[in-house]
């Protein structure tokens, strides 16, 4: 095999079939497409490609940046390119959590730019928000730079229309699966796979996964941020199903041990995703053995490889990495401890703060912070503010304290564990901070 360029090696990655003895399932059998296998280590490359490279000869006669709004692979691959092609490239995002991918990029020679934005990912709805306004002014005629703009551009889904959909169906002796199982970022890889899944055969049911509400995994939407997305389309799917971030370690770790695919944990949450949604199915014979009698087939995405997600492990599961488990961690609350937490709303906030002076802490990214905050919180990013946790309670009890985060959903969790903590009167602001101004409350800016 021998190629004149790495960009020549992405796609043709294998199917590989997962032992029964580790899924279970009993008539169905479970493919993995290793995407991981890419030369610039995720389905991303596919994409990336597809999308730079028809404005690669302009950019480089003008020596453009390329530019994306990416925190993770996509900006990883176009790094790469843009270095190949003696370009500079720009990442600008809203946020970076993963560290390893942040150091990865700036070894690669991006420039990261991180906006003071509300959410993870881009969210046009919010003409608000920095990363939307950048957006816009990106995609504005006569820019000099070379935007991709993975969030939009249809070159995102035909790299797996034309690419990664029709392998599936070669290495399946010329069928579709019955089930195509993808989690959704971008919505570009499920929407192409989907696309030239159904031209070959329309019975095919695609299942696709998000993260739960407020849980991280990288590289997966929310249920609330999928929509965010313009390439998102939800008829593309027979049904989306949410996956908790712990669940998708479980599953990285199967693929790991038990299957040799150093997934990372996109690839587990696909694994356990497929797995929990195949096994009521594969119960019942009559709906997994069709009127032929022949065995079902399903296949799911490895995204990307787990060297780069160890902080992201560590994080969550340090006793994985020989470190102690995580003392007073959100992970561990219960549904009825974050029901339990009071709750306020802004009008009840106002008049709490002015009458008991509660500690309001601020858990949002400092950037957003000096753009606008309560007047008197105090900022202490939410990170920060989990590894203050872990070492005990971080306020006097005699102290009340109001959370305050972007939109009431960390807060609230992080309520609950102060509450557990032996905490007497700990809030969380309803809302959020974009409550408190939507309800015309006064905020102040540094």
């Amino acid at each position: 095999m021998r190629y004149d360029s790495i960009t020549d090696a992405i796609g043709d990655t294998p199917l590989v079939r997962i032992d029964p003895a580790v899924h279970g399932l009993r008539h169905i059998d479970l493919y993995a497409k290793l995407e991981m296998l890419n030369p610039f280590g995720s389905v991303k490359d596919r994409a990336a490609w597809n999308m730079a490279r028809p404005g690669l000869p302009d950019a480089v006669r003008r020596g453009a940046t390329i530019v994306e709004l990416s925190s993770g692979n996509t900006a990883k691959a176009l790094a790469v390119i843009a270095g190949m092609h003696g370009l500079p490239f720009k990442s600008v995002t809203n946020r970076m959590r993963v560290p390893e991918i942040k150091e990865l990029l700036l070894l690669l020679g991006a420039e990261i730019e991180e906006l003071p934005g509300r959410s993870e990912c881009l969210d046009p709805t919010d003409t608000e928000d920095p990363l939307t306004l950048f957006h816009q002014e990106l995609t504005r005629p006569g820019r000099p730079s070379l935007h991709t703009d993975q969030y939009f551009n249809d070159l995102n889904t035909a790299a797996h229309a034309a690419g990664t959909g029709p392998e599936i169906i070669a290495d399946l002796d010329g069928r579709a699966p019955d089930w195509f199982v993808a989690c959704v970022g971008t919505a570009g890889s499920s929407t192409g796979v989907a696309r030239a899944l159904r031209a070959h055969d329309p019975a095919v049911r695609v299942v696709g996964l998000v993260g739960e509400k407020s849980d991280f995994i990288p590289g997966i939407r929310t249920l609330d941020e999928v929509h965010e997305v313009g390439l998102f389309d939800p008829a593309t799917y027979d049904t989306i199903e949410a996956v908790a971030a712990d669940d998708a370690l479980d599953g990285m770790l199967t693929l790991i041990r038990r299957c040799g695919l150093l997934a990372g944990p996109t690839g587990g949450a696909a694994y356990h995703g497929a797995v929990r949604h195949l096994r009521p199915l594969d119960a019942e014979s009559a709906g997994a053995a069709g009127a032929d009698g022949r065995r079902r087939t399903a296949v799911f995405i490895v995204c990307d490889r787990v060297e780069s997600y160890l902080g992201y492990v560590r994080e969550r599961r340090p006793e994985l990495l020989g470190r102690p488990p995580a003392r007073n961690s959100v992970a561990t609350l219960t549904d009825a401890e974050i029901r339990a937490t009071t709750v306020i709303d802004t009008t009840d906030a106002r008049k709490w703060i002015a009458a008991e002076r509660p500690l309001v802490v601020d858990l949002r990214g400092p950037f957003a912070y000096a753009a606008l905050h309560i007047d008197g919180s105090i900022n202490i990013v939410d990170e920060l503010f989990d590894e203050l946790l872990r070492g005990g309670l971080p306020f006097s009890k005699r102290q009340p304290v109001l959370l305050a985060c972007p939109v009431g959903e960390k807060s609230v969790r992080y309520a609950a564990l102060l509450t557990r903590m032996g905490h007497p009167d700990v809030r969380s602001l309803a809302g959020g901070i974009i409550a408190w101004r939507d309800a015309g409350a006064p905020l102040v800016r540094d």
